[in-house]
């Protein structure tokens, strides 16, 4: 005779999931600010020192996410609005090539600083924290710490209510 152990199950929505692993996360919000070194995709560095005094917002997408390219519109105009106050970082979690996101970033008029993932910046995007899901998107205040995390498409809306307009 076979037994086998009844179990019920449950639905658990999205927010649901995110309550069960906010504790999970407290060591990254317990931190006083992020330290970390990026280059770009033009061989910039971007350091916590050379962000701070600006809001950072960290975007770690890819070029097959729908919901990322959606939003890099939105992206593209907050930056060009205000990056006297503000540093977006688009990390690219993907194997791409260099040629290859240059022609991305050309197609969709991408005006901010691209980090790749490859050998010199892999360390780096892991002092961000586990990635759940793309987009997620992380604000940092001037003195760098975080603010919020976004796991999902946000809009300028989103960006507006954590990173106050200078005018």
């Amino acid at each position: 005779m076979l037994i086998a152990p009844f179990h019920t199950t449950q639905a658990f929505t999205f927010g649901d999931v995110v309550d069960w692993i906010k504790p999970l996360w407290q060591w990254q919000q317990d931190e006083s600010s992020i330290q970390f070194e990026l280059t770009d995709t033009k061989g910039n560095i971007h350091t916590h020192k050379t962000t701070h005094g600006k809001h950072l917002v960290i975007n770690f997408w890819a070029t097959w996410c729908t919901p990322c390219l959606n939003e890099i519109p939105a992206f593209v105009k907050f930056y060009d609005q205000h990056s006297d106050q503000v540093e977006i970082l688009g990390l690219d979690y993907e194997p791409i090539d260099l040629k290859a996101i240059e022609e991305f970033s050309a197609r969709f008029a991408i005006n901010y600083p691209v980090i790749l993932y490859n050998d010199n910046n892999g360390a780096e995007y892991l002092k961000f924290g586990d990635i759940l899901g793309m987009p997620t998107t992380q604000i940092y205040n001037p003195e760098g710490e975080l603010m919020q995390t976004f796991i999902g498409e946000i809009s300028i809306e989103d960006l507006e209510k954590f990173i106050p307009s200078s005018s």
